[in-house]
């Protein structure tokens, strides 16, 4: 009689690693879950800043910000109405894709503002689609709430 070839693995020895892999696959994908909504976010909070530079670029040339009526997307064309735009930048301020959030909604913009009286209120209603909310739900805005 001949020896048994003992090289591979069992079916037992496979299915073990597989299970090992699908349990550090839900793992990682859960922890990746997680991250995704924390980095919308993130990017709403970025995005705010840039247009709060891009709404103080528009002041330095034209001597203010744009009405509410002209809102967000004077940064993007000049605007029709009045107040025209005393030197607008040929080229605008900002490009077309960043007037919403990352959710798809428009950014809110509030001349003057409530919370800034001097300038502007920018917001958006975040991941839950609705004003006000906390934790994650909480609207990002570009005033401070906390008192110092």
């Amino acid at each position: 009689m001949r020896a048994r070839n003992t090289e591979g693995f069992t079916l037992i020895e496979i299915l073990i690693v597989v299970g090992i892999i699908g349990l550090l696959a839900t793992v990682l994908v859960t922890n990746l879950i997680g991250r995704a909504g924390q980095a919308k976010i993130d990017l709403a909070g970025t995005q705010i800043r840039q247009l709060e530079q891009a709404l103080e670029m528009y002041k330095l040339d034209n001597g203010r910000y744009p009405t509410e009526e002209q809102g967000l997307a004077a940064l993007v064309r000049a605007p029709s109405s009045e107040p025209a735009p005393r030197r607008y930048n040929p080229g605008g301020y900002l490009k077309r894709d960043a007037l919403t959030d990352p959710w798809g909604m428009e950014y809110d913009y509030k001349m003057p503002g409530a919370n800034n009286t001097h300038s502007f209120d920018l917001s958006s209603v975040g991941p839950d689609g609705v004003q006000g909310g906390e934790g994650e739900g909480a609207d990002i805005i570009n005033w401070d709430t906390e008192p110092l």
